[in-house]
């Protein structure tokens, strides 16, 4: 007499799902043992929260003109300064961080989303992954930079433009890196093992596959937040990016760039804080990076 085959989905899960637990733990343990870490986490914090609670820190409309102080210098009543138009430039940072922070999320957010989906399929279907790594090389074959400005200029200026031309950009290298974690978590034991016993795919993906490829996402997330924030500065410094009712560090650069040798802080400070994310974000890329594989980390 034959044994049923088993179709219990169940059977090899649990134990993976805790191997995942456990592994995240060892992650978050070994990630906050990292000076640059620590570093990276608060900035991101300091500058979030500066974002969010603007309206409170900084209550008066930013863009609000006042030539009777302008290019008045750092200190008293305007923390850092004034511009060419007498607005004050503490004010502009702490508003214009709410529209860099913001599409730097939602450019990565719906760029990551597009991506595990998409790097699913193409990890899973040999046929869709044919179709999908052809239109990757095609959007991989121009600079980046050059097809946001393209979709940019047919948009037309605004933040929903700008968030839409650098998912453009963004999804092709991020869609890449799932496939690749994708293509080598499918062939482990485990998910082998899950397949045998009759997980449906999309379980097999959501359950198994995805808490097993998390970390390098996050890694990847890290730099796409990056890309994402100097891409908009670099998209409203050549006069293609948010419209000119909105204010982030890029439109502050743009504006501030022909006083620079007049009155240098109106350039400074919305460039440190924007040095400061992109620098804070890639060090906790790189870091979370070697948290993931301490043999590449003992290499450097």
């Amino acid at each position: 007499m034959t044994t049923p085959k088993t179709t219990n989905p169940d059977v090899l899960p649990r134990g993976s799902e805790a191997v995942v637990a456990s592994q995240s733990t060892s992650l978050a343990r070994r990630l906050l043992a990292k000076p640059t870490a620590v570093f990276s986490i608060v900035v991101l914090l300091v500058l979030s929260l500066s974002a969010v609670f603007a309206p409170i820190l900084a209550p008066g409309n930013p863009l609000q003109v006042n030539p009777a102080v302008r290019f008045s210098p750092p200190g008293g009543l305007h923390l850092f300064g004034t511009d060419n138009l007498g607005r004050d430039v503490f004010d502009m940072v702490l508003h214009g961080a709410r529209t860099s922070l913001l599409v730097g999320f939602v450019v990565t957010l719906i760029s990551m989303s597009i991506a595990i989906a998409l790097g699913a399929l193409s990890g899973f279907y040999r046929r869709v992954d044919v179709v999908l790594m052809r239109i990757v090389d095609g959007l991989m074959a121009f600079p980046g930079i050059v097809l946001a400005t393209a979709a940019a200029g047919i948009l037309g200026p605004s933040v929903t433009t700008v968030i839409t031309s650098l998912t453009i950009v963004l999804i092709a290298p991020s869609l890449r890196v799932v496939r690749g974690q994708v293509l080598v978590v499918r062939e482990l034991q485990m998910i082998e093992a899950a397949r045998a016993v009759g997980v449906p795919t999309l379980r097999l993906f959501t359950r198994y596959v995805l808490p097993a490829v998390s970390s390098p996402i996050l890694v990847q997330a890290s730099f796409l937040f990056s890309a994402a924030v100097l891409g908009e500065a670099a998209l409203s410094f050549i006069g293609v990016g948010i419209g000119p009712k909105d204010l982030s560090w890029g439109s502050a650069l743009t504006e501030s760039r022909n006083y620079i040798s007049r009155a240098p802080w109106i350039v400074i400070f919305p460039g440190l804080a924007l040095m400061l994310t992109i620098l804070a974000l890639n060090l906790l890329g790189d870091t979370l990076r070697d948290a993931l594989d301490p043999r590449l980390a003992r290499r450097r």
